[in-house]
């Protein structure tokens, strides 16, 4: 499970990702709100731990456009502050759950685990993207009512960047969230490109609006209009 720690205090914030890491958690650490939405726009993570107070703009505001962006990742916000209003403000922006600084780490632990568990439950099984219609569950992949006849891994592929949709989904990502991968190598660079080919006959050859594009030297995009 990937975690990302948007902290600024950097004692708090090494302080959990050591404590998330021993829990078994791959951690990556943002100690600035900019930081923050990056790494959260770049990568995909399974929960996002967020502080509220943070320099520059605050974890509300970075939180409100991540969701308007479409990330669906839950998102655990941390605060100082324990007003009512604070915690509804926390909720309208789309957090998941709040907890107030200071807090206990196992609290903080089975916060995550809760959220987690319920992230999955919550996924969203059928995804859409013009025509182009996915269905997680079924295993089944339409444009336009047509079904698309993908092999495994091609699905897996088309689904993960259905669920990224507008962005740019790097080598990188395919081979750590769809091929498992740790580390990239020019051997896989040459698998990722055999498969894209495979998966664009299918899914855009076919059709007058092509949806899935190559950005040269960053990898690939699924939208509707020009990258």
């Amino acid at each position: 499970m990937r975690i990302l720690v948007v902290e600024d205090e950097r004692k708090v914030a090494h302080a959990l990702k050591t404590g998330l890491e021993a829990e078994g958690y791959e951690v990556t650490l943002a100690e600035s709100g900019e930081e923050g939405f990056f790494q959260a726009n770049a990568q995909t993570f399974d929960l996002v731990v967020l502080d509220v107070m943070l320099p520059g703009r605050n974890g509300l505001e970075i939180l409100r456009t991540m969701r308007k962006r479409g990330m669906q990742s839950p998102v655990l916000v941390l605060t100082a502050r324990d007003a009512i209003d604070d915690r509804i403000l926390g909720l309208d922006a789309g957090a998941d759950d709040y907890l107030v600084k200071p807090f206990a780490f196992p609290e903080l632990l089975a916060r995550i685990r809760a959220l987690l568990r319920r992230g999955r439950l919550d996924q969203v099984v059928k995804l859409k993207l013009a025509d182009l219609e996915l269905d997680v569950l079924l295993r089944r992949a339409t444009r336009t009512g047509q079904t698309l006849h993908l092999t495994l891994r091609e699905f897996e592929i088309l689904e993960y960047l259905l669920r990224n949709q507008g962005n740019i989904v790097s080598r990188e990502m395919l081979a750590r969230d769809v091929w498992k991968e740790t580390g990239r190598v020019t051997a896989f660079d040459n698998l990722a490109e055999v498969h894209i080919g495979r998966l664009r006959r299918k899914l855009d050859e076919p059709f007058a609006k092509k949806l899935l594009h190559t950005v040269r030297g960053l990898g690939y995009v699924l939208t509707e209009g020009q990258p």
